[in-house]
């Protein structure tokens, strides 16, 4: 699977068919889709996220129903700060902290409600919510190409904060789903449950990666990432 044209087709196609939503275009981004609320609904109606008390998000706009739908659950929201930049690499939105949780779901909102802390200090995580490109029904997900969704998996499970039994979820628009197997990379994390408006895909079990994939970092990676730092192997 030639990774760079599904996603070219999909955000092509989410263009063409007028099912992106703002922010314009959708190429480049994880995009906004029609009916993303209904997408959220259909998260929130699952055992899973009934159960979960602490939610990691991304934080791209397609995802913004689902953090308010967390924040408004009383459910502790984490996101990662963009691109990692911080030693400080994660923003905690506890609705019990927040004036204005609808705000606080947004990008800036976060920024400025939230608080910037360390993964020593991230709760461990009860449900992962991670923003696609496209996705396959078997559970393979393509995001923008920058691999930071996986990554953060991969940090998280380093520090002891998830296990294999964390669901991974996603919301997309039905015409993001493709009906291709998909062709994983070792460090790709499979997807548990695909939520659309119009459907509820529940993927096999695939196999997840337990810790960072050193053979995909960089030096430039390890310069701007500080938190790499400290989990880089020795020797």
């Amino acid at each position: 699977m030639d990774k760079d044209a599904v996603r070219a087709d999909v955000w092509d196609t989410m263009e063409e068919t007028g099912v992106a939503r703002f922010p314009y275009p959708p190429h480049g981004r994880i995009p906004n889709f029609e009916d993303a609320d209904r997408a959220a609904d259909r998260l929130a109606s699952l055992d899973e996220w009934e159960s979960a008390d602490v939610v990691k998000a991304n934080p791209d706009a397609p995802q913004l129903p689902v953090r308010r739908a967390a924040l408004h659950a009383g459910k502790t929201v984490y996101m990662a700060v963009p691109r990692l930049r911080h030693e400080q690499c994660f923003i905690r939105l506890n609705p019990a902290e927040l004036d204005d949780p609808d705000r606080a779901a947004t990008i800036g909102g976060s920024e400025d409600a939230g608080v910037q802390i360390g993964p020593d200090d991230v709760e461990p995580i009860d449900l992962i919510v991670v923003g696609s490109v496209a996705v396959t029904r078997d559970g393979f997900r393509i995001g923008k190409g920058e691999g930071y969704s996986d990554l953060e998996y991969a940090i998280l499970s380093e520090f002891g904060l998830i296990d294999g039994d964390v669901p991974v979820t996603t919301t997309v628009h039905d015409i993001q789903v493709l009906d291709d197997d998909g062709d994983p990379d070792p460090h790709d994390v499979p997807l548990d449950r695909i939520l659309t408006p119009s459907a509820d895909i529940d993927p096999p079990a695939g196999e997840r990666p337990t810790e960072i994939d050193w053979s995909c970092i960089d030096s430039e990676q390890l310069n701007e990432m500080p938190v790499l730092d400290r989990l880089k192997p020795t020797g």
